[in-house]
């Protein structure tokens, strides 16, 4: 934790201590821009869906950027040209400095949640209806999506198949260069398994398709294969998915899942403007939560406050006013916080050391690096 973010942190608490923190006036500029994922997906309209509250409310335009990768929605973040992301799982692998961001020009980045969609949807591992999927017991053998340059896509296929026993040797990858050209291939009877949310409107269209679609059921019951699971993706945890793509009313699927979209920022990010529209998103949340399926998920009360990603300090401040901030929650932040500083200096000593230029020796430098930091501090290294 900076030494600027304690006042902050220590206030939350002693307001949680007497009660709940003073509201303040919400304050936001005349414009503000955001990235999300490509135009037509579940990030993109919720994050459109909060612009149109912010019109109506505080006459503030919310400009949406759509990317097709991590890095380039968190680019223009980096850059100062935008203020948030409605982000997907890349933000994880880009605090942790991993993946496409074990690289000389990222590494990890100190990035922080305001709030992230929790609803009825997956996360999930969906298959073709007609593959002969039933369990994750059926993967082996099946082919699955991955897409060039999307590790958010891939590390999680490899985590789902995990869950059944598999590796990537027992499955047969098919590239893809893009997720909507990967989602096309299962209609195109390319692959037969996933990674998708079940409230996709490309899920959707494999369900209209002759093909169909089903989800492979991860019952948090068995332990052994959560642990396989998250054992390569932390990130993902049980759920009982209920809505999306395939399911039957009043049918409940026991599987995987994980916020999505995460609204973020910066840690930099003024905390006065993080607190002002993760205020404005709680206290008009009435307003949006039926406008597009998913965007429900952001009401304050279904965050998950003990997750892997710390919250920026104004967004703390605008929970704590919800009465939803608790000081476990705070404590688990404070230990986040004290994660992202461990990798931050450990960037900037592993930069002094004049590393190879090499691409790929680079990457096996910094990550043997990062390794030797988190162990010294105690803390687990989660990637090899």
């Amino acid at each position: 934790m900076t030494k600027t973010m304690k006042p902050v942190l220590a206030a939350v608490v002693a307001a949680l201590v007497s009660g709940a923190a003073g509201a303040q006036e919400i304050k936001l500029p005349a414009a503000l821009t955001v990235t999300a994922y490509e135009t037509g997906s579940n990030g993109f309209n919720q994050a459109v869906a909060v612009g149109g509250m912010l019109k109506k409310r505080f006459n503030t335009d919310l400009r949406v950027l759509p990317a097709g990768n991590d890095v380039a929605r968190l680019a223009p973040l980096k850059a100062g040209r935008a203020h948030a992301s409605a982000m997907g799982i890349g933000t994880y692998f880009a605090q942790e400095g991993v993946l496409e961001f074990a690289t000389r020009e990222w590494g990890p980045q100190p990035l922080q949640l305001m709030l992230s969609a929790s609803t009825c949807s997956g996360q999930s591992l969906g298959a073709a209806a007609n593959s002969g999927v039933k369990t994750a017991a059926d993967l082996k053998g099946k082919r699955a999506g991955v897409v060039v340059g999307s590790p958010a896509v891939n590390q999680s296929i490899a985590a789902l198949i995990a869950f059944g026993g598999w590796t990537s040797n027992e499955v047969k990858l098919v590239e893809f260069a893009s997720y909507g050209a990967m989602m096309k291939g299962v209609v195109n009877n390319e692959i037969d398994l996933f990674f998708a949310s079940t409230i996709s409107g490309l899920a959707k269209e494999i369900e209209s398709s002759p093909r169909g679609i089903t989800w492979v059921p991860m019952p948090a019951s068995d332990k052994a294969g959560w642990a396989r699971l998250q054992k390569v993706a932390p990130f993902f945890y049980p759920h009982k998915a209920s809505c999306g793509a395939g399911f039957a009313k009043g049918q409940v699927i026991e599987t995987s899942v994980y916020p999505y979209p995460i609204f973020m920022a910066y840690g930099t990010q003024d905390a006065n403007l993080i607190y002002s529209l993760t205020s404005a998103m709680i206290k008009h949340y009435d307003e949006y939560k039926d406008s597009v399926p998913g965007v429900d998920g952001l009401e304050a009360k279904r965050q998950n406050l003990t997750w892997t990603i710390p919250y920026h300090p104004g967004a703390v401040r605008a929970l704590a006013e919800a009465k939803v901030w608790t000081p476990e929650a705070q404590k688990h932040n404070d230990g986040l916080m004290k994660r992202q500083q461990v990798l931050g200096d450990a960037w900037k000593e592993f930069m002094k050391t004049n590393p190879p230029e090499d691409r790929e020796q680079f990457r096996a430098a910094w990550m043997k690096a990062r390794a030797a930091a988190l162990t010294k501090n105690g803390m687990e290294v989660l990637f090899n």
